[in-house]
Formats: structure tokens, sequence, C-alpha cells
């Protein structure tokens, strides 16, 4: 590929299972304003559906001026590995990340995702990855789960704020900072990969940011994604592993406490499952290295606010 042609712009979706929400975001995709001026490819991976896709293969048969790079795969991935999959192929400076039920609000979002990092308090900061404004699809209402800070209150109604990790709904990451930190933790199948990326890019010296212009909505239910048992799991192991990687050991012995609590409340005290992911948690000292930030990180998350004992 010519790098000197080359758009700014790659979009990546990972979808699984719900291709009537991915033709509806595809065509959200064709109708952006001038999005031939900045979107170089779009990369859909089917994450081993187990339901037909015929809709979604027929729209993208019968609009080939998209450049859309359609790829079947014969394992699920997982969300980490699916996008890391992705971001070995992806070549544009920003790479925009989008979950398969969302779909744009306005048609000029392509053209603002390319743009933003040109913005000076974005040069002057080092961003590298920017949330956008995810909001419910059905009647447009903050998604607090997706709202790139856990202190709601005082950042809810900021239209920009720097912050220290970023969610997965909706986000650009300049393609840069996965040279300087690496890809997505590869042992992470579900939860928290954010967190792990967050923090070795924030170690590299970028910052990370919120811009409520790029509106998405998310057709994620208001009462949220039916839960279970073993992605709780995984997420309380996945959030203590981040925080003995890359924090004081304070806030991984804190972190293991109250998710344990945690996972006993969403799962209505299943002790069994209990036992099981909490031999997983102790054994992480023992079998994860540390890599700690820096005290220069330290300061940034201190000065953002970051919520780190949990």
């Amino acid at each position: 590929m010519n790098i000197k042609k080359m758009k700014p712009l790659d979009l990546l979706i990972i979808t699984y299972n719900r291709p009537e929400d991915t033709l509806a975001l595809l065509q959200s995709i064709a109708n952006q304003k001038d999005a031939q001026q900045y979107l170089n490819e779009v990369f859909l991976l089917n994450n081993a559906s187990s339901v037909s896709y015929r809709v979604v293969e027929d729209f993208i048969e019968n609009n080939i001026h998209l450049p859309i790079k359609y790829i079947l795969h014969y394992e699920n991935l997982g969300v980490a590995g699916g996008r890391n999959f992705l971001i070995k192929k992806a070549q544009a400076t920003y790479l925009f990340f989008l979950d398969d039920d969302v779909v744009f609000d306005d048609e000029y979002a392509v053209e603002n995702a390319a743009l933003l990092f040109k913005e000076q308090r974005y040069i002057e900061n080092n961003t590298g990855i920017i949330t956008c404004d995810i909001r419910y699809f059905s009647d447009r209402s903050r998604q607090v789960s997706a709202f790139p800070h856990k202190d709601l209150k005082a950042y809810k109604d900021k239209d920009w704020f720097l912050t220290y990790y970023f969610t997965g709904a909706a986000h650009i990451i300049k393609n840069e900072v996965f040279a300087q930190t690496g890809l997505y933790p590869p042992d992470f199948f579900y939860g928290m990969e954010e967190y792990d990326l967050s923090y070795r890019a924030i170690n590299a010296g970028f910052t990370l940011s919120y811009d409520n212009r790029i509106l998405i909505l998310h057709k994620e239910s208001k009462e949220g994604r039916v839960s279970n048992n073993h992605k709780t799991g995984m997420m309380w192991c996945n959030k203590s592993k981040v925080a003995w990687r890359y924090l004081p050991k304070k806030f991984y012995y804190s972190t293991a406490l109250m998710w344990g609590f945690h996972y006993l409340k969403k799962t209505s005290f299943n002790l069994k499952g209990f036992f099981k992911y909490l031999v997983k948690v102790i054994q992480i000292p023992s079998s994860e290295k540390q890599t700690p930030v820096s005290e220069k990180s330290l300061h940034y998350l201190k000065d953002n606010h970051a919520r780190l004992w949990y």
C-alpha cells in the first residue's frame, strides 16, 4: 500500500452473533458525509459467530465502494484477541474501535474522528486514546458503564477532560500507541483489557481523554448485558492482574478483596465459583510479573482522580 496515499482512519469492528446490529452499523458508516476523504479501511471480524451473517455479507457485496474487509474467523478470539488480530492488519494513523451494536448519531463522526488528534490540546497533552460520548440508543441517556471516569458527579457535565482509562464501545487510538506499548493483553479473553492498555499507554507518556463531540448510540440494554458467573469471575481475575502488574501492591490486595465481594453479590453468593476464582486471584503474585508504572505516571493518575482501590 502506498503510505502517502493512505487515508488517516481505519474502523475496527468485532462482531459475534449480532448480524442485524452489525448491518445497522455498516449502514450508519455508509451514511457518513465525506467519509471517502478520511476512511482508509473498515475491518470487520466475524468472531466465529454461530448464526448466519448473510444480511451483512449481502450488504458488503452490494456496496463495493465501501472499503470493507470482512474476515470470518474459525474460532472466537475474545475481545482482546480479536482486537489484536485486527490491529496487526490496520495501517492507518488512527484506529477507531466500535462495538458491533452501536451506530453514529450524526453524519460527520468519521470526519471528526479523523481530525480530533490534530487539535492543539491533544498535541500539547500527547493524547493517545480518546473515548467518545456513548449513550443508550433507546433514549439517548448516558451509559454510565461506558463513561471513562468513576467520579461521574464531577465529570458528567464536562465536554472534554483528561482521564485515566478508556471504555471499549467506541474509542480512537493512535496507531503509534501500540508501537510503544504492545497490543492488548493476550491472556484477557473478556474484561478489563482497556485498563491494562490504559496504564501502559500512560506509562509510555501518552494521555487519555474523553470528548463529547462524537456521539455514539449503543443498543445495549439499560439493564446491561446478561451477566454470568464466568464473565464476572474473569473480570475479577483480570482487574486483580492489572493492579498487580502496574500499581503499588496495596492496590492489588484491595482490588482482589473488593472484587471478591462484588463477585459474591453479582452471582447471588455462588460459593463454588467464588473459591474457583479466588484460587486464581491468590496465584497472581506468583505467576505474574510486576512492571509498575513510573512515579510520573502515578502522579498523572492522582492528578486525574483515578480510582485505584478496586
